[in-house]
C-alpha cells in the first residue's frame, strides 16, 4: 500500500491506483495522511477542508466523503479510518505515506556519520517528490502546508548538496546549483554552495562574479551585506585558501564511462533526411536550461527505428563524452515480457559501478539516484522499444545536459506532452530501397536482374525488414535466380510465409503479431476487420460500417492503433494501413473471425455501394437507375448533399472503389460488383478514367453471365461499347454495342435499343462514316419519341445536329442544336446542354459566324467546368481553338489549344498528339 502526498494525492494498492473520488473528498484524504496516527477532530477537520467557506450541512458531507474513503481502502492491509473521541484516525505505518518517509530519510541522513550513505538517503528522499504537494487541492490550510513542504524540500535539498561537496561532487551539482541560484537569487546558503562549487571547478572568478551580483541585490533589496558566513567565504575564495580546495582523495564514488550501445547497423541505407531532422530536433533542444532533450522515434515494427537511432548514435558520438546508457525494453518482444523499469534502472546503476549494497530500495529511489549520478554529464540514453511512456519516465534523466533517443512502435503521446519531440519514421523511398538491395546482394546480381529486383521492391513496399529478409534470402542461396523469390512472394495469401529469415527477430509475421498482442481486445478485433480493405485506404466512416460500431468509437479504437503505429491517420478522417501490414490483418482476421469477417465484408460493400449509388444519381440525376436492397442499421454512410460533393467523394474513393469491386469479384459475390460496376460509370467516363471503366465493366460482364442475367449483360455491354468509343478503339466499341443491341431487343426494352443505337451511331462518327452514324441516330430519336423519353430526344437531337454539320447541311444543323438546347433546358440537363451549345457552336463556325460561334463555345466551357468534365472541356477548347485560329486570332486560338492539350495528356487520351500536331502547324503558318 503506498500513499502519495508529494504530488497529486494518490493511492496504491498491489499497483493499482484507487479512485479517490473528487477534490473536497482528496483533501479530507490528505489531512488525515498529514496527521498519520493522530486523532483529528471533527472541527479541525471541517476547518482543514472547508476553512470559512463551510456549505450547509458540511458535517454530513464530511460523514459521506469518510464513509467512501473506508470503501475506498476496504482492500488496503494494515490501514483503516476509524472513529475516535471527538474526531478520526487514519492508521497507516508511516513508511507507506511518502511525506513521512521523506521526513524520516531526511532525519536518518543528517544523523548517519557516513557522507555516502547520507547522500543515498538523501536522493531517495528527494526521489519521493513528484511535483507540487497535494497538487490540483486548494484549501488555505492546505496551501499553507504547501509551502511549509516545499521550505523541507528546500532544506534538504541544501544539506545534500553539503554532503555532496564534501564528497568531491562539486561537477556534477554545477547543472542543479545554477538553475536553483536563478530561481532563489537571495538564498545566501545556495549562493556559498554555487560559489564553492565554482571555485572548485577552476571557475574563481565566476565565482567572485556571483558573490558580487548577490550583494548589489541585497542591498537594492533590503539595504543589509551578505552575512559573514559569506563573507568570509568570499574572501578565502579572493585568497585562494587551500581549505577550499576539494577533498584529497575526491569522491569515493565511482563515476566510470559506460559504453554501452550495441555494435552499429551494418550496411545502414539512405535516411539521410531522418538523421538530419533527428539531430535538428536534438541539437535544438540540447543544452537549454529548463529541459532534457528527447526524442521518440514511432513507427511500425520492421521499419527500422533501432538502426536508425543506433547510426544517429554512433555519427554523433563526440558529442557525448561521459557515455552512452542503452537499454532493450523489449516492449513488443515476440519471446519476452516488457522490462519493468525498475529492471532497467539497476541495469544503468550497474553501469555506473553503484555497488549492489549502495543500491536503495523501490523504484522512485532508484530513480533519483540515477539521476544524481549524471546529473551535469554529457551522456547519450538509448531507450529502445519502449512499450509505453510509464516505462519510460522513470529511465529519464533531469539533466539538461543527457540527451535521449527513445524507439516505440506507440506514439508515447505522454512523452510528446511533456515536452519530448516525436516522429514518425515511414518506409524506404525506391532509391533506398534499391541501394539497400544492392548493396547487401552486389551490384552485379542487381544488375543481372532488373525486373526481378523491381518485383520485389514492389512486393517488400519500402519495409526494411521485409527487404532485409529478402535479401538474406537470396545471400544464403547465391546461385539461385532472384525470379524464383519474386515467384514465391506473387501470391498475397503466402507472401508472409516467405518473408521469414527463420528467427522470431527476422519473421514479419511474429514482428506484426507482437504489435497487435498489446492491443485491447477491441482495438484487436478492429484491426483484423481492417485485413478486408483492399485499400489503399478507409475513411472513418467506412470503418465503422465496417465494424458495425458508431463512428465517435471507431474513431477512438482507430487512434489506439494509430498510436500503436499499424495504421496511419492520414486526416481527421482518413486511415492508411501499410501494405503488407494488412496482409497480416486479412489472415488474422481469416483465421480468428471467419463468421465475423464475412458479415463484416457485406456491410462494407453495402456501405461502399449505397454511398456511391446516391453519388452517382446526383452526378447524373436523369439517369435511369437501378434499386438497391435497403441499406442495415449499422451502416455509416457518407452523407452526400449537391453534385460537388459526389464529384469530390468519387475523386477521393477512387482507387478505394476499384478495389472493393475487385474484392466482391474475388468473392463470388456477382450482384455487388456488378452494381458497383453501375455506380461508377459517370464518374469514370466524365473524368476520362475510360480504361478503369473498362476494367471495371469487364468484371460486371463476367458477373452477369454467372448470375444468368441478360439484362445486366446488355447493359455492361452497351458500357464497353460506350467506353471503347471514348479510347478510340472502335473495333470493340461496334462488337459489344452490337450484343447490346440484340440483348435489349430479345428484352423487349426500347429505350436501352435507343441508347444502344445512339452508342453505335458514335462509334461510326468517329469513323468518319455520317450517314450511317446519323441513321443510327435517327432509329435512337423515333424509339425514344415512342417510350416519351424526353432525355433520350434531347441527346439524340443535339447528335443529329452534329451529324448534319459534318455533312455540310449547316442550317439543318442549326435548327436541330437550337432545338437541343430547348430541350436539354427544360429537362434541367447541363450535361446534355453543354453538349447542345458545342454542337451549336461548331455550326456556327462552320457558317463562318465565328462571335456566334465563341459566345456559344464559352456557354459549354462554363457548364462543363461546373461538373468538372475533364474530356468534354479538352473538346469544347480545341473548338474554340478553331474558331479563333479561322477568326484570324492566332494567339488566342493557341492559348485554347494548349490548356486542351494539358487537359489530354492528363487523361492520356490520344487526341492529345493530334492537338500538338495543330499546335505545331499554328507555329508554323504563324512564322512565316
Amino acid at each position: 500500500m503506498e500513499f502519495r502526498l508529494l504530488g497529486e494525492v494518490e493511492a496504491v494498492i498491489d499497483g493499482a491506483f484507487v479512485d479517490l473520488g473528487h477534490a473536497r473528498q482528496r483533501s479530507v484524504l490528505a489531512v488525515l495522511l498529514i496527521e498519520a496516527n493522530r486523532v483529528v477532530h471533527v472541527d479541525q477537520l471541517l476547518y482543514r477542508v472547508w476553512a470559512d467557506r463551510r456549505p450547509q450541512r458540511a458535517v454530513n458531507s464530511l460523514y459521506s466523503y469518510l464513509s467512501r474513503l473506508r470503501s475506498c481502502l476496504d482492500e488496503a492491509e494494515g490501514v483503516s479510518i476509524s472513529r475516535r473521541s471527538g474526531g478520526y484516525l487514519l492508521t497507516v505505518a508511516p513508511a507507506a505515506v511518502d511525506l513521512h518517509r521523506f521526513r524520516e530519510l531526511v532525519a536518518g541522513a543528517g544523523a548517519v556519520d557516513d557522507d555516502e550513505a547520507a547522500l543515498r538517503r538523501f536522493d531517495e528522499a528527494l526521489g519521493l517528490w513528484r511535483g507540487e504537494p497535494f497538487a490540483r487541492l486548494d484549501t488555505p490550510w492546505l496551501n499553507e502546508m504547501r509551502e511549509a513542504l516545499t521550505q523541507e524540500r528546500l532544506a534538504a535539498e541544501r544539506d545534500r548538496t553539503e554532503v555532496a561537496l564534501r564528497l568531491g561532487l562539486h561537477a556534477s551539482l554545477l547543472p542543479d546549483l545554477l538553475r536553483e541560484a536563478q530561481a532563489h537569487p537571495l538564498d545566501e546558503r545556495l549562493a556559498g554552495q554555487l560559489m564553492r562549487a565554482l571555485y572548485r571547478s577552476g571557475r574563481q572568478a565566476e565565482a567572485l562574479d556571483h558573490y558580487d551580483r548577490l550583494r548589489r541585490l541585497l542591498a537594492d533589496a533590503t539595504g543589509v551585506d551578505p552575512g559573514p558566513e559569506l563573507r568570509e567565504l568570499h574572501l578565502a575564495i579572493l585568497n585562494g585558501e587551500p581549505a577550499l580546495a576539494a577533498p584529497a582523495t575526491g569522491t569515493t564514488v565511482p563515476y566510470p564511462m559506460p559504453r554501452q550501445l550495441p555494435a552499429p547497423p551494418p550496411l545502414f541505407t539512405g535516411r539521410v533526411r531522418e538523421l538530419d531532422k533527428l539531430s535538428s530536433v536534438l541539437f535544438g533542444q540540447a543544452g537549454g536550461a529548463e529541459a532534457v532533450a528527447v526524442a521518440v522515434i514511432g513507427g511500425i515494427g520492421g521499419i527500422g527505428k533501432t538502426w536508425l537511432a543506433l547510426r544517429w548514435a554512433y555519427d554523433n558520438l563526440d558529442r557525448f563524452p561521459d557515455g552512452q546508457l542503452y537499454v532493450n525494453l523489449r516492449g513488443f518482444d515476440p519471446s519476452a515480457e516488457p522490462v519493468p523499469p525498475l529492471v532497467a534502472l539497476r541495469g544503468f546503476l550497474d553501469a555506473l559501478a553503484v555497488p549492489p549494497k549502495a543500491l536503495p530500495a523501490g523504484l522512485d529511489a532508484l530513480a533519483a539516484l540515477y539521476r544524481s549520478l549524471i546529473a551535469g554529464r554529457r551522456m547519450l540514453i538509448v531507450l529502445d522499444n519502449a512499450h509505453d511512456s510509464a516505462q519510460v519516465v522513470p529511465l529519464l534523466p533531469g539533466s539538461p545536459t543527457c540527451t535521449v533517443l527513445v524507439t516505440s512502435r506507440r506514439r508515447l503521446g505522454g512523452l510528446v506532452a511533456q515536452g519530448a519531440q516525436g516522429f514518425t519514421l515511414n518506409v524506404l523511398t525506391d532509391d533506398e530501397a534499391h541501394h539497400l538491395l544492392s548493396r547487401r546482394l552486389g551490384a552485379r546480381r542487381v544488375a543481372e536482374e532488373p525486373d526481378s529486383v523491381a518485383a520485389l521492391l514492389d512486393r517488400c513496399h519500402g519495409l526494411p525488414l521485409a527487404l532485409s529478409i529478402v535479401a538474406a534470402r537470396a545471400a544464403m542461396h547465391p546461385d539461385l535466380p532472384l525470379r524464383t523469390l519474386v515467384e514465391e512472394l506473387s501470391e498475397e495469401a503466402t507472401r508472409l510465409d516467405v518473408l521469414t529469415a527463420g528467427e522470431l527477430t527476422a519473421d514479419l509475421r511474429a514482428v506484426f503479431a507482437a504489435s497487435t498482442r498489446a492491443l485491447q481486445p477491441r482495438a484487436a478485433r478492429v484491426f483484423r476487420l481492417l485485413g478486408l480493405t483492399p485499400g489503399p485506404e478507409v475513411s472513418l466512416r467506412a470503418a465503422a460500417s465496417l465494424n458495425g460500431l458508431p463512428a465517435q468509437e471507431t474513431r477512438r479504437l482507430l487512434h489506439e492503433l494509430h498510436e500503436a503505429h499499424l495504421v496511419h491517420q492520414q486526416t481527421s478522417t482518413r486511415y492508411r494501413l501499410h501494405d503488407l501490414v494488412r496482409l497480416y490483418a486479412a489472415e488474422q482476421v481469416e483465421r480468428e473471425l471467419p463468421e465475423a469477417g464475412q458479415a463484416a465484408l457485406h456491410r462494407m460493400l453495402d456501405h461502399y455501394l449505397h454511398t456511391a449509388h446516391a453519388a452517382a444519381r446526383l452526378l447524373d440525376p436523369l439517369r435511369e437507375p437501378i434499386t438497391l436492397p435497403p441499406a442495415e442499421r449499422q451502416l455509416t454512410l457518407d452523407p452526400i448533399a449537391d453534385q460537388g460533393q459526389a464529384l469530390a467523394w468519387f475523386n477521393t474513393e477512387h482507387a478505394v472503389l476499384l478495389g472493393i469491386l475487385e474484392r466482391a469479384a474475388q468473392k463470388g459475390l456477382d450482384a455487388y460488383a456488378w452494381q458497383l460496376a453501375w455506380t461508377l460509370e459517370s464518374y469514370l467516363d466524365e473524368q476520362g478514367h475510360w480504361r478503369d471503366w473498362t476494367t471495371t465493366q469487364l468484371a460486371a460482364l463476367r458477373a452477369a453471365y454467372r448470375l444468368d442475367d441478360r439484362s445486366w449483360q446488355a447493359g455492361s455491354h452497351r458500357s464497353l461499347g460506350v467506353a471503347y468509343t471514348q479510347l478510340g478503339e472502335l473495333d470493340e466499341a461496334h462488337r459489344h454495342h452490337r450484343k447490346a443491341l440484340a440483348l435489349f431487343e430479345k428484352l423487349g426494352d426500347p429505350v436501352s435499343q435507343a441508347h444502344t443505337h445512339r452508342g453505335l451511331g458514335w462509334v461510326y462518327n468517329q469513323q468518319d462514316r455520317w450517314s450511317d452514324a446519323l441513321q443510327h441516330n435517327e432509329l435512337a430519336l423515333e424509339l425514344y419519341r415512342q417510350a416519351g423519353h424526353r432525355p433520350g430526344q434531347a441527346m439524340a437531337v443535339n447528335n443529329a445536329g452534329w451529324l448534319h454539320a459534318q455533312l455540310g447541311d449547316h442550317h439543318a444543323a442549326l435548327a436541330y442544336c437550337e432545338r437541343a438546347v430547348e430541350l436539354n433546358r427544360e429537362i434541367g440537363d447541363r450535361h446534355g446542354e453543354a453538349g447542345a451549345w458545342d454542337s451549336l457552336g461548331y455550326t456556327y463556325h462552320h457558317l463562318g459566324r465565328h462571335a456566334d460561334a465563341n459566345a456559344c463555345y464559352q456557354r459549354a466551357l462554363e457548364l462543363v467546368r461546373g461538373f468538372r468534365d475533364r474530356y468534354n472541356e479538352a473538346e469544347i477548347l480545341t473548338h474554340l481553338g478553331a474558331s479563333h485560329r479561322a477568326a484570324g486570332e492566332p494567339g488566342v486560338a493557341r492559348n485554347f489549344l494548349r490548356q486542351a492539350m494539358t487537359i489530354l495528356r492528363e487523361l492520356n487520351h490520344p487526341n492529345a498528339d493530334q492537338v500538338a500536331d495543330t499546335l505545331r502547324e499554328l507555329d508554323r503558318t504563324t512564322a512565316r
